[in-house]
């Protein structure tokens, strides 16, 4: 009976604990929920953001490319006759129009060749009269049967031959002529000179490798620049309209603005190993910016888009489903997808996702979520530089 009895007494011992602790766990969870429900709701801060407006107009697309600056013509000049080089009439990197004397080679040898080839020719012309007239007399008398017809026949023949040696003396002289022009040295275009290789007083050869000096043409001149073949359609089609477009380069680091030209020649082929054909472009180089050699960043407008829709370039961002900005409406951040048709480092081109006028997100977006109340801000300066 006694242990029945302290069974009985562990039971209820055991029945009040568990009593006991669950009214202290449910006055435990009844003050925490009051004490919930009592405090305040905290607002999210505003983030500082810079704003702009999606606007429409009309953009100029444009194709860039790296190009080098190339001479529409440039002439190394050699000597054609051997002889010294008596004279040189040009200062290194001097301006030279066509035909300017540059140089000239002693002409005193070819000079005289050429007297002796006029001399030939006088000789060869006075005999021919000489044979001409037997020949008239020769005639004359073979129709009074004074002499042999065979006689005149003979005499004919002479005076073709005589005939003959005119001819080949005047050849001679006009090469003489050729030869004795040649120790005149001219440019044959108008353009810079470069570095003189040999000085007056030295003996030149034909055979000579560096030649005298080299002419580039410096105005007009070129620039040789490649896009990636994807652009060919585009440019294509300008120049079927008739229209050349326009080409600006600039210095290669996108700097300063050198010159702005025209489109002349598209590249029969494209290059397989880069996917890039190439281009050539001309350009009015009266200022001498443009230097043959020279580096650029040469910018091709293939079309123009009407109407666009536009956004800063830097307000479009990427995520795992494509590319987004951020819209604000009533003061809060939205995300919205976008679907971007041209992009260059400045502009975008969206064609679908956004409208006129709307407002998005340019400046301050890493601290953005979908649902962020943000604070437009007028300048960078109003609360640091937002990234």
């Amino acid at each position: 009976m006694s242990s029945s009895r302290q069974t009985t007494a562990a039971q209820r011992w055991i029945v009040v604990c568990v009593l006991v602790l669950t009214g202290v766990a449910l006055t435990t969870w009844m003050l925490t929920r009051d004490r919930r429900a009592a405090a305040p709701t905290t607002t999210p801060a505003a983030v500082p953001v810079m704003l702009q407006t999606v606007q429409q107009r009309d953009v100029p697309q444009y194709a860039r490319g790296i190009g080098s600056v190339q001479s529409l013509q440039s002439v190394t000049l050699r000597p054609q006759v051997e002889g010294v080089l008596a004279e040189v009439h040009f200062d290194e990197g001097q301006l030279v129009s066509k035909g300017q004397l540059l140089a000239r080679i002693d002409d005193r040898e070819y000079r005289a060749a050429l007297l002796q080839a006029q001399a030939q020719q006088a000789s060869a012309e006075s005999q021919l009269r000489a044979a001409e007239l037997d020949l008239q007399r020769f005639t004359s008398l073979a129709g009074e049967m004074s002499i042999p017809r065979q006689t005149v026949e003979l005499q004919a023949a002479l005076v073709e031959q005589r005939r003959a040696a005119v001819q080949a003396a005047e050849a001679a002289v006009a090469t003489a002529q050729v030869r004795l022009s040649y120790t005149r040295i001219v440019s044959p275009v108008a353009g810079r000179v470069g570095l003189r290789r040999v000085d007056e007083g030295n003996l030149v050869r034909t055979s000579d490798a560096d030649g005298l000096v080299t002419v580039t043409q410096v105005n007009p001149i070129s620039v040789l620049f490649t896009l990636p073949q994807d652009r060919l359609g585009d440019i294509g089609m300008q120049r079927r309209d008739g229209a050349e477009p326009p080409v600006t380069v600039s210095e290669r680091d996108g700097g300063a603005t050198l010159a702005t030209g025209r489109l002349t020649t598209i590249d029969n082929q494209i290059d397989a190993a880069t996917g890039t054909i190439q281009l050539r472009a001309e350009f009015a180089n009266a200022d001498g910016r443009l230097w043959p050699g020279q580096l650029v960043s040469a910018q091709l407008l293939v079309g123009t888009r009407r109407a666009a829709l536009t956004v800063p370039a830097r307000s479009v961002r990427q995520g795992l489903n494509g590319a987004y900005v951020f819209r604000v409406r009533d003061a809060v951040a939205d995300v919205v997808p976008v679907r971007v048709a041209w992009q260059d480092d400045d502009l975008a081109v969206i064609d679908q996702g956004l409208e006129a006028g709307d407002r998005i997100v340019v400046d301050g977006y890493s601290r953005l979520r979908a649902g962020t109340p943000v604070k437009e801000l007028t300048s960078p300066a109003d609360a640091g530089t937002p990234q």
